[in-house]
């Protein structure tokens, strides 16, 4: 497979150079808009770059592409079943390549060492719209910079994810409600994280805690938090209607937090969060914390955020920060949502793996790779 990208004024530039260099059986693989040229970030020229594809055994000899010759004739234009295997090899190929990522989004387009940071930023898998933030502010930077070789590529990251993360707002108090509520799909480690939550009251705060659990879908879903409650010596309520909701809350009315969990099943299911309202009183003064695993797909948690906007959510917990090696999607979702980021769990220990959310923290994770000094 030979790739080559381009930079030209429009498409039609684009496609004769591409036929010119790799033949008419060349494939585009992706087009994007760019600035070129410019002084300090000023006066830039907007560029089309495209990047195109050929199997070198399809190419065949290379032939002057003329826009001008006549189209051959209907006869010539059939695909005979050999060439049309050939198509289909290439179509095959392609789809490999880009399934693999090998043409980053972002690479060989930045000035200088401006490259690594936007291959990093990509391989955590922060937007591509996020990535080009940073990658403008750090491209105006490089201009204005007159030692190229002094450039510290972390600090300037961390500086340029700080700026474009400003608005951006992560927990900082304790809890601001009675009630607080962990909803999430199947599988992210909700009834885990509650017990951590509770822990953390209970020992650190001295609050009298209790549970009450809905989450009777789940054979041991039960048994588990009831043997988080022997062990923190606190009552559980097990709930099943919105009557027995009731019930329980006036059963705890002399407890300073209760904690509530919830079903976990598949979000997809478009029932999923309307029967979670029918069995939880979310009219009430309540905090609940939308819970994700940072070892699923940012489109996945992108589709369960709309899911659960239904019973709109307070807050974001990030589990599993421990199995997974990228970080990105913590950035896309803090972008891309107004709702702050609350805790992130760093393993199973109950209940010393939880930690208050901290910017510092994600930023410096985002840039470890990257060179310092």
């Amino acid at each position: 497979m030979k790739v080559k990208k381009i930079v030209v004024n429009d498409m039609p530039e684009a496609m004769t150079k591409i036929k010119e260099e790799l033949g008419q059986n060349a494939v585009i693989l992706n087009s994007r808009s760019i600035e070129k040229g410019g002084f300090l970030g000023f006066f830039t020229k907007k560029k089309l770059e495209v990047t195109a594809a050929i199997d070198p055994d399809l190419r065949g000899p290379k032939e002057k592409f003329n826009p001008r010759q006549p189209a051959p004739p209907a006869s010539d234009q059939r695909k005979s079943p050999a060439l049309s295997q050939e198509i289909d090899q290439l179509r095959s190929a392609v789809n490999k390549l880009q399934s693999q990522s090998a043409v980053p989004k972002h690479s060989g387009i930045y000035p200088g060492p401006l490259n690594q940071v936007a291959s990093c930023l990509e391989k955590e898998g922060v937007q591509s719209t996020y990535i080009q933030e940073v990658m403008e502010k750090l491209t105006k930077q490089y201009y204005r910079e007159d030692n190229h070789h002094a450039i510290d590529l972390k600090d300037w990251t961390q500086s340029a994810l700080t700026e474009i993360l400003a608005h951006t707002r992560f927990q900082t108090s304790g809890f601001e409600t009675r009630y607080v509520n962990v909803v999430g799909p199947t599988g992210v480690g909700k009834t885990t994280t509650l017990a951590k939550m509770a822990s953390r009251a209970v020992i650190h705060d001295q609050k009298k805690v209790a549970f009450i659990t809905t989450d009777t879908y789940r054979i041991a879903a039960v048994e588990q938090l009831k043997t988080y409650a022997k062990i923190l010596n606190v009552p559980v309520e097990v709930a099943y209607t919105i009557d027995d909701f009731s019930e329980a809350q006036r059963k705890l009315l002399d407890y300073d937090l209760i904690f509530i969990d919830s079903a976990g099943r598949n979000f997809r299911d478009a029932d999923y969060v309307e029967q979670l309202k029918g069995v939880i009183d979310f009219s009430m003064d309540m905090q609940t914390h939308l819970v994700l695993a940072l070892t699923s797909k940012y489109e996945d948690m992108a589709d369960i955020i709309e899911q659960f906007k239904l019973i709109q959510p307070d807050r974001i917990i990030f589990t599993k920060w421990d199995e997974t090696s990228t970080y990105g999607a913590i950035v896309n979702v803090m972008k891309e949502t107004a709702l702050p980021i609350s805790y992130i769990t760093t393993g199973q220990d109950v209940p010393d793996d939880l930690e208050v959310a901290n910017k510092q923290k994600l930023i410096d994770q985002l840039v470890r790779k990257l060179p310092h000094g």
